[in-house]
């Protein structure tokens, strides 16, 4: 896949601007479910993805060929996330952080149904409950586990698109995974192999 890329932007570089719909139609909706779980809204989403693919197009005479492709348009996608959230000033809270009532303090629940948050999260399943918990997570945790699983990229890959190490990357989903099982608590049990079976891919 990526040699096919690697060639296809070359052929769009070399005159055949044609070609980049072949790399729109690869990546939109990977693209397009990124951004979603990133901003909470299916229809910015799909608005900004149009943004991310015109950025690409216009900057893919800076790509470096020794990278990733996916990693490469995922940075920018991400960067444009961000900038969409920073745009909004969405807050973020700690998943342990209690909350305040009048009559005292409460422990944050998130509402959730279904297997285990990544079953559920991969298979589209109580979308609504899932989102809510993953747009609860502190971001530095929220997007690797979201390249991870709504865009469906290895770990050598969201290491080149977040810029970090590879260990860093791994540990980070690990503790995105190990807060939405605490949130979640009511969607699987302990044992569950599916969740053993993603902790482990």
């Amino acid at each position: 896949m990526d040699t096919d890329d690697r060639a296809i932007v070359e052929a769009v570089l070399n005159g055949h601007q044609h070609r980049y719909a072949d790399l729109v139609g690869r990546y939109q909706s990977q693209i397009v479910n990124y951004v979603c779980r990133m901003l909470g809204n299916y229809e910015d989403a799909v608005d900004l993805s149009q943004d991310i693919f015109l950025k690409a197009y216009s900057a893919l005479a800076t790509y470096q060929p020794r990278y990733p492709f996916a990693a490469w348009l995922f940075r920018i996608a991400r960067n444009a996330a961000i900038d969409e959230l920073r745009r909004r000033r969405v807050p973020t809270v700690s998943l342990d952080a209690p909350l305040e009532f009048e009559d005292g303090t409460g422990e944050r629940e998130v509402a959730s149904l279904g297997p285990t948050p990544d079953t559920v999260y991969l298979e589209g399943e109580f979308e609504d409950r899932i989102s809510a918990a993953v747009q609860a997570l502190p971001e530095k945790y929220r997007e690797p586990i979201v390249l991870r699983h709504a865009a469906d990229l290895s770990y050598e890959e969201i290491a080149d698109a977040l810029e970090l190490p590879i260990g860093t990357v791994k540990t980070r989903i690990f503790r995105a995974r190990e807060a939405l099982r605490r949130s979640l608590t009511d969607l699987f049990e302990d044992d569950s192999p599916a969740l053993a079976s993603a902790e482990t891919s």
